[in-house]
């Protein structure tokens, strides 16, 4: 099981890179949340696939799915 850093910890020890190991660890890190949200995407749309071929979501008009987020987004009193 790997251990987990605290984060100042790690952002202390970034600092203390050089100056271009700094800029190879901020691209790979942009590279692995890019790859890491594409994979949570595409979970979900299989997610959403299957639910939709389980016939537990219907199918709505653009109109509809903004109308119902906009109901969502009022203010509960």
């Amino acid at each position: 099981m790997q251990k987990s850093m605290p984060f100042g910890e790690i952002l202390e020890a970034a600092d203390n890179l050089p100056i271009e190991d700094q800029a190879t660890l901020v691209t790979i890190l942009k590279n692995r949340l890019r790859e890491r949200v594409r994979a949570e995407l595409v979970k979900d749309i299989q997610d959403a696939d299957k639910e939709f071929e389980q016939g537990k979501v219907q199918p709505v008009t653009p109109d509809e799915l903004i109308r119902e987020i906009l109901l969502c987004a009022q203010p509960r009193r």
